[in-house]
C-alpha cells in the first residue's frame, strides 16, 4: 500500500518534527550602510534517500538534495523517469523509513519503495547509487543512444497548442508557486492541458526534482496518458528534463530560459516539441514546431 505521509509520529514514539518546505534564518540586512538584524524565510534543502525493496532484497538507489514535501511523488517520478518502474502497478508500497536503527530526525528523509516483484532489477548499469546536489539534479542515461536501447520511443500525439496559450504559461506557473512567494528561491514544474489550465504544480530547490514530483503525482493519481499535456518549467531546460518528459510521454516542454544543445538533440530524436525563452509575447521553438499554432 502506498501510505500517505503521516502528520505526526506514531504515538509510541516521541514526536519528531518534520522539516517544512521553508525555514526561518536569522540574517543581517544592510541598508544605507547600516546593519539591521532580521529573520528571513528561505527554501528548505535536505537529503532524501530513495531505497528499493523487493522480497528480502533492499538497496539504496539514489540520494538527492530536495525541498521536503511530495517525497513519495519524487521517488515514484524519479524511478519512472529512469525506467526502474513502469507505473503504479510496478510498486506495492511507498513509505517513510521507521526502522528502529534509523535516527528519528532522519526518518522523513528516507523513502522505501516496495516493488511488486520478488527480486530487485539489475541496476548496476544504471549507476544510480550516488549523491547529487539540487543544482545538477540526478543525471539520466549517458546518451541518446542509451535511451533508445532502453526502449524509449518517440512521443506520438495529435496535440496542437495555440501560441497564445504558450505565452500565458509562465505567469500561470508563477501564480501557483506558493513557496516561491515566501522564499524567492525555488524552481517549479507545472503540468497543463492544451488550453493552458494548470493540472498540478510542484516546487523544489532542484528543477529535476520538481519534474520528478510532477510525474510522480501523475503516476500516483493515475493521471494519464500524458500525450495531450504540456510541461512548463522555470529556468533552463536540460537533457535530463527532456528525458523525463519523453519517458512520461509528454509532447511539449516549455521553459522561461534556454535549452542545452543535448536537450535539443534529445527532443528532436524523441518527438518532443521543445520551447525556450517564453517571455512576454515571444518564444523560441527548437524542435517539432508543427504542434504550435501560429498566425
Amino acid at each position: 500500500m502506498i501510505q500517505k505521509p503521516p502528520s505526526a509520529s506514531p504515538s509510541s514514539e516521541p514526536a519528531t518534527p518534520r522539516a517544512g518546505s521553508s525555514s526561518e534564518r536569522r540574517i543581517t540586512v544592510v541598508e544605507a550602510g547600516i546593519a539591521h538584524p532580521r529573520f528571513d524565510t528561505v527554501a528548505t534543502e535536505e537529503p532524501l534517500e530513495i531505497r528499493l525493496r523487493a522480497g528480502s532484497e533492499r538497496r539504496t538507489i539514489a540520494i538527492t538534495m530536495r525541498t521536503p514535501g511530495n517525497d513519495f511523488e519524487l521517488a515514484a517520478g524519479f524511478l519512472a523517469g529512469e525506467g526502474v518502474v513502469a507505473g503504479l502497478a510496478s510498486m506495492s508500497g511507498i513509505s517513510y523509513c521507521v526502522d528502529a536503527d534509523v535516527d528519528a530526525e532522519q526518518r522523513y528523509n528516507i523513502v522505501n519503495v516496495d516493488l511488486a516483484r520478488a527480486h530487485l532489477p539489475e541496476l548496476d548499469t544504471l549507476e544510480r547509487h550516488f549523491l547529487t546536489s539540487s543544482a545538477c539534479g540526478i543525471c539520466g542515461s549517458a546518451s541518446i543512444a542509451a535511451l533508445a536501447d532502453r526502449g524509449l520511443v518517440p512521443v506520438e500525439t495529435n496535440l496542437r497548442v495555440a501560441a497564445a496559450t504558450v505565452v500565458a504559461l509562465p505567469e500561470r506557473l508563477r501564480a501557483a508557486q506558493r513557496v516561491f512567494t515566501k522564499t524567492g528561491g525555488l524552481h517549479a514544474a507545472g503540468l497543463f492541458d492544451r488550453t493552458g489550465t494548470a493540472l498540478a504544480v510542484r516546487e523544489d530547490v532542484g528543477r529535476h526534482n520538481a519534474v520528478d514530483k510532477l510525474i510522480g503525482w501523475s503516476i500516483m493519481e493515475r493521471v494519464g496518458p500524458l500525450a495531450d499535456r504540456i510541461l512548463m518549467v522555470s529556468g533552463r531546460t536540460s537533457y535530463e528534463i527532456v528525458q523525463k518528459a519523453a519517458t512520461a510521454g509528454i509532447p511539449v516542454v516549455c521553459a522561461v530560459s534556454a535549452p542545452s544543445s543535448l536537450a535539443v538533440d534529445l527532443a528532436r530524436a524523441f518527438g518532443v516539441t521543445l520551447i525556450g525563452f517564453v517571455r512576454g509575447d515571444r518564444f523560441n521553438i527548437y524542435t517539432h514546431p508543427d504542434r504550435i499554432e501560429t498566425a
